[in-house]
């Protein structure tokens, strides 16, 4: 049994800590702005329109919120591995494999904390009042124009929450992390992994360290975001 004197035990334990947490914020941070590069377009797209397709689209990018990231995980692991449709491409720019690596990571980050960003947005989007869009649009505002000056700073608090969200939320996912990711110290090894690591090693100490740091950090992200919606949709 491994003691919990752990950073006695290997001197590097310190170093590969901030290597594990600078691996976490660089992901998640990484993450999120990507997130709002998709949710935003897409969120007021959605918050437009209605039918089969916009219905069709919103349910494949909530999956994640009902599918287990194990499955999610599995089948990025196949799709983007050696063997998958985008190896032919990625031998031209001399990778074998985008599994096991951290813009691997990205992409199934991206892909499980869509619907947390996603979902505030188009929220957000659908809450503009329409007579403040026929105001600018009597005032010949073209599209581009009602959404950067009507619609935008109506939602920004949405985004700023969707933000947000998907940044905790990438920062303490695990089973998608550990399907394509692995567990590589240095490359893809996280916060989550690592207490998994601890827990496997018996190094409770470790892993109780870890996880009430997350825990604080999960419940003042909530906390925050609650003081900053007064609509209570937190």
């Amino acid at each position: 049994m491994r003691e919990s004197g752990a950073r006695r035990e290997f001197p590097g334990y310190e170093q590969s800590m901030i290597e594990v947490i600078a691996t976490s914020l660089e992901l998640a941070g990484t993450t999120s702005i990507l997130l709002l590069l998709i949710a935003i377009p897409l969120g007021w797209w959605l918050a437009q329109k209605r039918g089969w397709g916009a219905d069709m689209i919103a349910a494949a990018a909530a999956l994640p919120l009902v599918l287990p990231p194990t499955v999610l995980g599995f089948y990025l692991l196949l799709f983007l591995g050696p063997h998958g449709p985008w190896a032919p491409i990625l031998r031209l720019f001399g990778l074998r494999t985008l599994a096991f690596s951290f813009p691997g990571l990205v992409i199934g980050s991206l892909i499980y904390s869509l619907p947390f960003a996603l979902t505030p947005i188009r929220a957000g989007f659908a809450a503009v009042p329409p007579h403040l869009m026929e105001a600018a649009t009597s005032l010949r505002a073209g599209a581009f124009d009602r959404f950067r000056h009507v619609a935008l700073p109506i939602a920004r608090p949405s985004i700023v929450a969707a933000l947000i969200l998907g940044f905790a939320h990438t920062l303490g996912e695990f089973g998608v992390v550990l399907m394509i990711g692995g567990d590589i110290p240095g490359h893809t090894r996280v916060l989550s992994t690592s207490i998994f690591d601890a827990v496997e090693e018996l190094d409770y100490t470790t892993a109780h360290e870890l996880s009430a740091g997350l825990l604080v950090f999960s419940f003042l992200t909530i906390l925050a975001l609650r003081r900053f919606d007064r609509s209570g949709a937190i």
